[in-house]
């Protein structure tokens, strides 16, 4: 099992895997309001059988090369987590996207977990836009996809329907070169 370090906080980024379930739903049981106020993650887990489904379902997407799922650690604690929902190297895009349990919020934990799986995508993969889909109110989302630098392509107005409510999607986005040269200008300063 590999860690990908997030900073100097202890903050980790690992493989999310069937065999975490347990600790997953752990992490969902905590976080289910807040986490379910824009997404259905929590929705469906519900149990031990459907998390490990769940997470089952991303291993296969993985050995599809179709999707991925990686948990975030805090002082040996799963609290959130990021994910490429879709990923198609052969069309060169794919789509991000995240979850944190409310105490672990503000801490720039999704931004730099998300900034590491768009370097693999765009300099190991050749991925040539990354999307990062959000429904409009979901601020806190918006806000990871600015700090990313991605660009905000449009509304896709009255798409998804969540809880008998249909939603708005805020659907953003970043371009290899962009990426290349946002990462080249942080990295001379």
């Amino acid at each position: 099992m590999f860690a990908i370090s997030l900073g100097d906080d202890g903050a980790e980024l690992r493989p999310l895997e069937p065999h975490h379930a347990e600790e997953y739903l752990a992490h969902i049981d905590r976080g289910r309001d807040f986490i379910g106020q824009f997404i259905l993650l929590a929705e469906v887990s519900k149990d031990l059988e459907s998390a490990r489904a769940f997470l089952q379902g991303y291993a296969e997407k993985a050995a599809a090369d179709t999707g991925r799922i990686y948990g975030i650690w805090s002082d040996g604690t799963l609290v959130g987590g990021v994910l490429f929902r879709t990923f198609d190297a052969r069309l060169g895009t794919a789509e991000a996207g995240c979850w944190l349990e409310e105490a672990a919020v503000g801490r720039g934990l999704v931004t730099r977990a998300v900034r590491v799986l768009i370097d693999w995508a765009v300099e190991e993969r050749g991925i040539e836009r990354v999307e990062w889909l959000a429904a409009s109110g979901n601020t806190a989302s918006i806000n990871v996809a600015k700090r990313l630098g991605m660009a905000r392509d449009g509304v896709l107005r009255s798409n998804y329907p969540y809880r008998g409510v249909r939603q708005d999607t805020e659907v953003w986005s970043v371009l290899a070169p962009e990426w290349r040269a946002a990462r080249k200008a942080h990295a001379a300063r």
